[in-house]
């Protein structure tokens, strides 16, 4: 149920007069702010439905037309979605005091969250709302009530694997995808099935922090290799094979995350050629592989009787659509299927309808060559910014790496950026190693388009002012 901006709750925010915040402001701005404070701190919660235009311009007293800027600001700092028709709503946004202090970052109630990526887009709602539409009229509507098989139902596994050898180029049976509630879900699975407490596995020194924990967790002993600006260092990752058992090797060739890289033909190759000279597994991640359409093949077509490849739709689509898939070796299928079984059962019916009915249709395609093309946009603007920095990064990818200025501590400038209202990732959350390199990663599509310059503007602002 949609909840309503009440007359109470109006009377209440208005009962103070509604004077600029110095006098320089003016009203549209002093509305702005309080609005804004009032949905950060969730005395207006996700869901509220707004005044229209013209009652929050009698209420305030203010001209429509400044109703309708005040209504454009706020949408355009992601606080409200509008939508023809319904009116404007306050975003279901993840307050960042709800997540744990294990996560990538150590999170405040931030205004604006460049320590994840949380892809929004114009069309998202109307998309969902018609697909929800058609799934009430068409076919058997309670079969969405229905339990699924472990690791999917036929057809929707057909549809991934039809989804994965036209856009990725991987020819995969049915039989070897399995559904799953995202890559970190993928990821469990994974070591679940293939590893054991102390087994050996080789990763970069600066790899995705969920790996990381899920390695934590089931005992894994990480083999972290030192990271060159164009990969890992190969050398180094055929020494730890040779001289410790290693059991399997977690690479991330295509759009590393957070460095960016993407790996040839000829290091993924030779990468191929140490996993079987010393009989390796391989867990290839592709979460962000969609945005550097132009890499080589994935590792999983070069070796797919070892390779185990993991992948969502988190960073093209919605974080909240929970849907990922997992190709596993055909030795290792029955495997999966009974830990899938064992520890989660499946997929809710109705995410992976929606899922597979997009990708079926071409929506996730369309969605993936606008979130490239806004993240060439993005980075091109971050360069511009920055410029001067030791910005690292892809030019179509949705994050950055920055490493700090010698004398600066990661800490102390995410710090200062949090109490400027920016929420970052530090590098700590993605070293392997004993010690980090002073750096912070900055996710770029949680933002809107009006924010990108000056939010980062203000990050650059705080790194030159803090004193070294």
């Amino acid at each position: 149920m949609t909840a309503s901006l009440s007359s109470t709750a109006l009377a209440s925010a208005s009962s103070a007069n509604l004077s600029p915040s110095s006098p320089m402001s003016s009203p549209v701005t002093a509305l702005v702010e309080r609005l804004s404070d009032e949905i950060r701190s969730g005395v207006l919660p996700p869901g509220t439905l707004l005044p229209t235009h013209r009652k929050l311009a009698a209420q305030y007293g203010i001209a429509i037309a400044s109703a309708t800027k005040v209504y454009a600001k706020l949408r355009d700092l992601g606080l409200v979605v509008g939508e023809v028709g319904r009116g404007t709503f306050v975003r279901d946004r993840p307050m960042q005091r709800e997540w744990d202090v294990d996560d990538e970052a150590r999170l405040s109630a931030s205004a604006v969250d460049l320590s994840f990526n949380h892809p929004s887009w114009p069309e998202q709602s109307e998309l969902l709302r018609a697909t929800l539409r058609e799934l009430t009229t068409a076919g058997d509507l309670s079969a969405l009530m229905h339990q699924q098989p472990p690791g999917g139902r036929r057809h929707e596994r057909e549809t991934v694997a039809t989804y994965l050898r036209q856009a990725r180029g991987i020819d995969a049976p049915a039989e070897q995808v399995f559904l799953v509630g995202g890559a970190q879900q993928g990821l469990d699975v994974v070591v679940r099935t293939a590893l054991r407490a102390g087994d050996g596995v080789v990763v970069d020194a600066l790899t995705y922090p969920g790996f990381r924990m899920t390695a934590s967790l089931a005992g894994l002993a990480l083999r972290p290799i030192a990271c060159g600006s164009r990969g890992p260092d190969l050398d180094a990752v055929e020494a730890a094979c040779r001289q410790r058992a290693v059991r399997a090797i977690y690479t991330m060739p295509t759009l590393h995350n957070p460095l960016g890289w993407v790996l040839s033909a000829a290091q993924r190759a030779r990468l191929v050629a140490i996993a079987r000279r010393y009989d390796c597994l391989i867990v290839e991640d592709a979460t962000y592989a969609y945005l550097a359409n132009d890499a080589p093949p994935p590792i999983v077509t070069l070796a797919p009787e070892r390779t185990f490849y993991v992948s969502s739709v988190s960073k093209s689509m919605a974080t909240g659509l929970r849907f990922g898939y997992v190709i596993a070796p055909a030795g290792h299928a029955g495997q999966i299927k009974r830990v899938i079984r064992a520890t989660y059962w499946s997929l809710p019916s109705l995410v992976t309808t929606i899922a597979t009915r997009w990708m079926a249709s071409g929506e996730f395609r369309r969605r993936e060559q606008c979130q490239i093309e806004s993240a060439k946009q993005r980075q091109a603007m971050a360069r511009k910014v920055l410029r001067g920095m030791d910005v690292v990064a892809h030019p179509s990818s949705l994050f950055l790496w920055l490493p700090l200025p010698e004398g600066l501590r990661m800490d102390q400038v995410a710090s200062a950026l949090a109490v400027r209202g920016i929420a970052v990732s530090k590098a700590q959350a993605y070293a392997t190693t004993r010690h980090a390199p002073h750096a912070l990663r900055l996710g770029l599509s949680s933002m809107a388009d009006a924010q990108v310059e000056p939010v980062l503007t203000e990050v650059r602002d705080v790194i030159e002012r803090m004193p070294w």
